[in-house]
């Protein structure tokens, strides 16, 4: 059933009963003294009732104006307070924050910066997961879902803030390189015994970073396949194929000796980290303020 009030006539209305009078309505409301007029004759004319006795001394509520004041003057309360708590909450730093971050490099990549953002914020009350399911997880109520990608991004509904971008190179083993030779190009790595993902990074070809910043697929020859970064730098150590690899992650090992960082003639492509939540128009203030830390910090923590 359609009704003949609305929030904007009613509070209005209210304002002209306090106030005593259009004048006063329109000043405390900041609306032209013409618009209240209006708004108050067109709601006496959907009630089909006199609400206001208007005189050119004073004004007066009729009976049916003075119930609607009555009845209409706390459900305004009432809603003003509610959307004051609402924006209360919108902007305070507290409340549960739930996180996924990815089974293996998140813990490494973010443990540090997460525990020290609560210590910051203690009352943000954080559960964190882990996961390598990516967008999916956040079906599954979490406010955030740190997901880490190679290449461009599938569109979704979800919206992907970046947070920073990881170096990646490829590399080989002394012992690879001189049972397989040294490649100098990425075709090459086609017949070459590689380590690859099963489904981390879904399963995608190995990408190198175009001049035009695009991005270039090679269908490599995968030769093991792993869900682990950790596990295919082990991999790569023994001599079991090529792999591309977070600068981070085997940096050390480059330095070494046990491992050979391969030149070719593109760049592999970086590991991009996106915190990903859903399309809303008013991002709660602590699940901004968490993505502005870990964009600030999380490469500090390497």
């Amino acid at each position: 059933m359609r009704t003949g009030l609305d929030f904007t006539s009613s509070r209005i209305f209210i304002a002209v009963v306090e106030q005593g009078s259009f004048v006063g309505a329109s000043k405390t409301l900041e609306i032209p003294t013409s618009n209240i007029s209006r708004s108050i004759a067109q709601l006496e004319e959907r009630l089909s009732l006199q609400l206001i006795e208007r005189s050119t001394r004073h004004m007066k509520l009729t009976q049916a104006g003075q119930l609607l004041y009555t009845r209409v003057k706390p459900l305004l309360e009432s809603l003003e307070q509610t959307e004051a708590e609402l924006t209360s909450q919108q902007i305070q730093l507290k409340g549960p924050l739930r996180l996924c971050i990815p089974n293996e490099a998140g813990p490494r990549l973010l443990g540090t910066a997460i525990a020290d953002f609560a210590c910051q914020h203690p009352e943000i009350k954080i559960s964190c997961i882990t996961n390598l399911s990516g967008f999916e997880t956040l079906r599954e109520d979490l406010d955030i879902a740190v997901i880490i990608h190679r290449g461009k991004l599938d569109d979704s509904d979800y919206i992907a803030s970046h947070l920073t971008t990881i170096p990646c190179t490829v590399v080989g083993s002394p012992a690879l390189i001189q049972r397989c030779g040294l490649p100098s190009h990425t075709t090459q790595l086609q017949d070459l015994p590689c380590i690859t993902t099963v489904n981390a990074l879904k399963g995608m070809p190995w990408q190198f970073t175009l001049p035009s910043a695009e991005f270039s697929t090679v269908q490599v020859n995968e030769h093991y396949r792993v869900n682990s970064g950790e596990l295919a730098l082990k991999a790569a150590l023994a001599g079991v194929g090529f792999a591309i690899l977070a600068k981070v992650s085997c940096q050390e090992f480059i330095d070494d000796g046990s491992l050979i960082e391969i030149e070719l003639e593109l760049p592999a492509a970086p590991l991009q980290l996106f915190a990903v939540y859903a399309n809303r128009q008013y991002l709660p203030a602590k699940t901004r303020v968490f993505i502005d830390f870990i964009r600030r910090n999380v490469m500090n923590y390497q």
